[in-house]
Order: C-alpha cells, then sequence, then structure tokens
C-alpha cells in the first residue's frame, strides 16, 4: 500500500506516526520544527488521513505498511516516533525489524492489551448521515452527544472533509476501523525484544499507563527510558515544548 506522506527538512531522518482516528496533520505544526534538524517523513497510515482504504486494519498490516513504505523511500536506520495507535506499530515494527531503526520513541502506549473504549466515539461518527449533513456546526452537535469533550470532537471532526462535488466525505475508514476496533487494543504481535535505544513518554493524567507498567515496557525494551509529562494522552498536543524538549535530550545523547 502506497501511503501518503508529507516530508520535510534535510538531515538524518525521522518518521512520526499518528494515532487512532489522527492523520499527519496533527504532527505539521511539531514537524516543522523537527525538520529544522532532521528530514521528516510524517505518514498518514492506511484508513486515515489522505491513504488508501482498505478492509484490513491490525498491527501487522501496519507494520508491513512501515516497512513497504521505508524501503520504497530507501529511508537508513530512522528514529521513529509514534503516538496511540502509531506507537503500537512503531513497538512491533521494532521488534520484528530490530536492524532497521535507530532509536524508538513511542507517545502514551504501552506493549500490552486494552480493553476496547472507543465504542461511543465510532457510534457518534456513524451516527453523522452524510448525505444529509449541511455544515460542520451540525456535525458537531450530532457528535456531542455521544462525545462530551469538545477538544476530542475536534480532533475528529479534522476527518471530516468536502469531495470533489463539496459534498461531505470521511477522510477515515470507519466501516473498516469499527470493524477491526478490537484489533486496536491488542497487545504486541511478534515476540522478542529491541535492544536499542528507546523512549516511552506517557502522559501524567492519562489512562493508558498504569503502575507496573514500567515492568511490561522493560520487557520487550530492556534499555527503554520513561519520560511522564503532565498532560493527558495527547502529550504532544497539550505540552509540546516539554515534549520537545524530551525528545531532544533523548536523541541528542
Amino acid at each position: 500500500m502506497e501511503l501518503y506522506f508529507r516530508e520535510l527538512g534535510q538531515g538524518s531522518p525521522l518518521i512520526i506516526l499518528h494515532g487512532l482516528f489522527g492523520s499527519s496533520d496533527n504532527w505539521y505544526s511539531l514537524s516543522k520544527i523537527f525538520a529544522e534538524k532532521y528530514k521528516v517523513y510524517v505518514v498518514d497510515q492506511r484508513n486515515h488521513g489522505q491513504s488508501p482504504h482498505d478492509s484490513e486494519h491490525n498491527y501487522k498490516v501496519l507494520t508491513d505498511d512501515l516497512n513497504s513504505f521505508i524501503e520504497d523511500h530507501k529511508i537508513e536506520k530512522p528514529i521513529i516516533i509514534g503516538h496511540s495507535m502509531g506507537g503500537k506499530t512503531a513497538m512491533n515494527f521494532a521488534i520484528r525489524f530490530p536492524e532497521k531503526l535507530s532509536k524508538l520513541i513511542i507517545v502514551d502506549i504501552v506493549p500490552k492489551a486494552y480493553p476496547v473504549h472507543h465504542d461511543s466515539i465510532l457510534e457518534g461518527l456513524t451516527a453523522i448521515a452524510l448525505n444529509q449533513l449541511e455544515s460542520r456546526g451540525q456535525a458537531d452537535e450530532i457528535l456531542s452527544q455521544y462525545v462530551p469533550e469538545p477538544a476530542v470532537r475536534q480532533f475528529l471532526l479534522k476527518n471530516l472533509a468536502r469531495d470533489k462535488d463539496q459534498s461531505f466525505e470521511w477522510r477515515i475508514n470507519i466501516p473498516a476501523l469499527e470493524a477491526h476496533i478490537d484489533d486496536m487494543g491488542a497487545a504486541l504481535q511478534y515476540e522478542g525484544k529491541f535492544e536499542g535505544s528507546a523512549l516511552f513518554i506517557v502522559g501524567a493524567q492519562s489512562k493508558y499507563f498504569e503502575p507496573g507498567d514500567d515492568v511490561v515496557i522493560k520487557s520487550y525494551f530492556p534499555k527503554a527510558e520513561i519520560a511522564t509529562l503532565n498532560t493527558g494522552h495527547w502529550v504532544q498536543a497539550e505540552n509540546p515544548k516539554e515534549f520537545m524538549e524530551t525528545v531532544y535530550n533523548f536523541v541528542n545523547k
């Protein structure tokens, strides 16, 4: 699958992978800062953003997509940053292809299974009938019945776009994500360890990291460092300055 991506800057390669329901757009501001020192590839994973839609959606195909992207673009030993779903993709890739990356940075996700907790989001997105939709505000009003947090709704509605006929369309493949939502909570798909440099950045107010998860992380990534920022799940968006400082402190060692 040929993934859509944005390329910025010059230097050593750095790949950024967004989370579930996200896209490369979410990372554009930070990618411009990274591009001052690195050649940055911000990728739309399958069924998200401007990348192709497909009925398959699990961490094995996402890992294969990333491997194909790296091979097709002849990227040598990149640093890989992944948030949430993108972090799980990056972790699976590091375990399967440890020789193909230089450093791993995982944002607010752990190599373990999570219970499904996106039911209300999918219900809300499905409740928006695109053929009857007249405005983005109307979509927000419908979604608010399922997702009370304005910031989360704003994030989700970035996926609502106009097609060539100016009708609304989703850039995310909602049927595929709904069919495979259990797969998004899955544990790592490959056995082994990544013995290279790894950093896990977690949000102190996030529910994705719990006491004891450091042991789980170390079982797969024995050299992992763990940094905690005073944020929720969207660490890089809630505190971009400290996030950037944490990343640079790690990669510059």
